[in-house]
């Protein structure tokens, strides 16, 4: 697979995304552009070596782990980025919770947390790999789902929705149902395996036997290089952008949804008439 030039104003989002995967000292230098992104445009790359204790191959290599070119590409690409992104009051805008909020701060910090993901999402996601995606879908026999834990969730809500337009579709969250189902899979089929790190263990092994089994496999993930990754055709990135107010998955639900959503909303769009049609039908099966 390709790897695509890091769109503009996405960088930081990017970093996050692909930390676990980086080098110990390539994650030196992504945390201190994290810490310090306005600094950057300053600093000489004999100067970023020294700040980050790097060689300066290794601050080249991380550049172009991010799609750049070199590190005077990726210093002009951040500038930007520094230099557009809008300044927020950090008294609302500080998603953590403070013993002081009331009720109608809490929940201004949760609209913006969950806008804060979205946005991360919009960013990160390949809209090429997307529509790819749709098309697969769109052409397939059976749709899978496969995940374990909160999306293990997300997956049986995808498989609701998408059965609501008529797709030949199910949800798996047993790691042995799991692995039954993805063993048979054959070639028309299509796995799909949502996993927020990319390395849960049972997601990983029912996308790779699927894949053996000739199914076309797309992976739902927040690192695009993760194990999940390498098993699949198509890789969706979804966003990570959550503090202490969001715990362990409301901002990973959220943003795993939205993308779900979006592959949906994609195939009602190329097929409007059949599949409104059949969303009629099931809307009034379930209201008789």
């Amino acid at each position: 697979m390709t790897q695509q030039k890091t769109k503009a104003g996405n960088i930081i989002y990017t970093i996050g995304s692909l930390y676990n995967s980086l080098t110990p000292s390539a994650k030196r230098i992504a945390d201190y552009v994290v810490s310090h992104p306005d600094n950057i445009s300053k600093l000489s790359i004999a100067d970023m070596s020294k700040a980050v204790n790097a060689g300066d191959a290794t601050i080249i290599r991380f550049c172009r782990t991010l799609g750049f070119k070199g590190y005077q590409e990726f210093k002009l690409e951040l500038a930007v980025e520094v230099s557009t992104s809008e300044a927020t009051e950090s008294s609302i805008l500080d998603t953590d919770i403070t013993t002081d909020d009331s009720a109608e701060i809490l929940g201004k910090k949760l609209q913006l947390a969950i806008d804060n993901v979205l946005s991360e999402t919009l960013m990160l996601v390949d809209f090429s790999q997307l529509e790819e995606a749709a098309s697969v879908l769109g052409k397939a026999k059976s749709i899978y789902f496969f995940g374990v834990g909160s999306s293990g969730i997300s997956a049986e809500s995808a498989k609701y929705k998408y059965m609501r337009i008529g797709l030949d579709v199910d949800a798996f969250s047993n790691n042995h149902f799991m692995y039954v189902k993805a063993s048979l899979l054959q070639p028309g089929d299509v796995a799909i395996g949502i996993s927020h790190s990319g390395e849960s263990a049972e997601t990983i092994k029912s996308l790779k036997l699927a894949k053996n089994n000739g199914a076309m496999t797309i992976a739902l993930t927040h690192n695009p290089r993760s194990s999940l990754a390498k098993f699949a055709d198509s890789v969706l990135v979804n966003g990570n952008n959550q503090g202490q107010l969001q715990g362990d998955s409301i901002g990973t639900k959220v943003s795993q949804l939205f993308v779900l959503d979006l592959l949906y909303t994609l195939l009602v769009q190329r097929d409007m008439s059949g599949t409104m049609a059949n969303k009629l039908k099931t809307t009034e099966a379930i209201s008789d």
